[in-house]
């Protein structure tokens, strides 16, 4: 399996399997729930980590000539 597909797999992972061990509401972070502020931020890290897949994907940038 290549690399590009575990990073693409970790936003899926720390996103819908954290949210079991996230579902607090107790602790506010930056004034959001704990829940809320785990949302927000997988979508945050799955910009970045989007990015680092398409920079490490071969064919990224590269025109199909036909």
């Amino acid at each position: 399996m290549k690399i590009q597909h575990l990073l693409a797999f970790i936003p899926f992972i720390g996103l819908f399997g954290g949210l079991s061990f996230a579902n607090k509401v107790t602790p506010y972070v930056l004034g959001m729930p704990f829940i809320l502020f785990w949302i927000v931020l997988w979508v945050v890290l799955t910009s970045g980590i989007m990015a680092m897949v398409y920079k490490l994907d071969p064919a990224a940038g590269k025109e199909e000539t036909e």
